[in-house]
């Protein structure tokens, strides 16, 4: 049964380690959010963890620069996991082949940059679509750009037979009062043209793995006291549940017209708003607070 609360400190003591998302909860892509960052930095304060875990592309010390420059201070998280990081280690395991076609923009080159973790890693170049033998999408070069652009290129890309690395599965985010297209738009498109793409941020298990993997090295917490915080019903919160781990849902991001949240959401639209998705969160909150 899900329940409506007010503030994170209601449930908090329930909790040892927070997944928690940053688009739609602690930043809107512009500048964080003072009450989310309160939010978290109480809960460390008493003796919590706080793993980041981000389906952007880019890599964590990337992220990390990047929040910074949002006004989300390092001292209300402790470590991050990124889809980004997920998805490059299967790169440099060679999981679309060694020639690869970007789709993405120019700032999101660190993604090709080599990871020392892995072994004997694939010698990546980045070809022209007629020499690949593998697509990575880090996102759309124009995020404002209906996928539907990318169609002879996917057909062409389908007829070869490639794969297609999606370092990003949100489908969309809201960048101030703008919504942009992101990887996991290009990535469903490819599927329904009877395309195969290799999926690595939330929902999909690498980036949970990752999440547990850099909590590890911090604090010895189980599952049982992890809680999710996320604002996509298919990502973060499908994730979560896949996972078996307990849910925080803000209702106030991507999902804040369906349920009509304004500080809270209205009850009314909630209830029809989760059978329609199919999911039940632990708990709901209009805004991490």
């Amino acid at each position: 049964m899900t329940r409506i609360i007010t503030s994170l400190s209601k449930i908090a003591h329930d909790y040892d380690a927070l997944f928690c998302d940053l688009w739609g909860c602690v930043h809107n892509g512009i500048e964080a959010f003072p009450e989310a960052v309160a939010a978290l930095r109480a809960f460390k304060e008493t003796g919590g963890k706080v793993v980041l875990v981000t389906n952007s592309p880019r890599p964590r010390a990337n992220v990390a620069q990047q929040i910074a420059g949002m006004n989300v201070p390092d001292d209300c998280w402790d470590s991050i996991a990124t889809s980004g990081d997920s998805a490059r280690a299967a790169l440099f395991e060679g999981a679309v082949g060694e020639k690869v076609y970007h789709i993405g923009i120019p700032e999101e080159t660190a993604f090709f940059e080599p990871l020392k973790i892995i072994e004997n890693p694939a010698q990546i170049a980045r070809v022209p679509l007629e020499d690949a033998e593998g697509i990575v999408c880090t996102g759309p070069r124009d995020p404002y750009e209906d996928p539907s652009v990318y169609r002879s290129e996917f057909l062409y890309a389908k007829q070869k037979g490639l794969k297609l690395l999606c370092a990003n599965p949100d489908v969309i985010v809201d960048r101030g009062e703008k919504r942009e297209w992101c990887a996991g738009a290009l990535a469903e498109l490819y599927d329904e043209m009877g395309g195969e793409s290799l999926y690595f941020g939330k929902p999909h298990p690498p980036i949970y793995d990752l999440a547990r993997r850099r909590l590890a090295q911090i604090a010895n917490i189980h599952d049982e006291r992890i809680l999710a915080i996320g604002d996509g019903p298919h990502t973060d919160l499908a994730g979560a549940v896949g996972e078996g781990i307990d849910s925080l849902f803000i209702t106030g991001g991507i999902a804040a017209q369906d349920t009509e949240t304004d500080g809270a959401p209205d009850e009314g639209k909630l209830i029809p708003y989760l059978d329609n998705i199919k999911l039940t969160p632990s708990y709901v909150i209009g805004k991490l607070r």
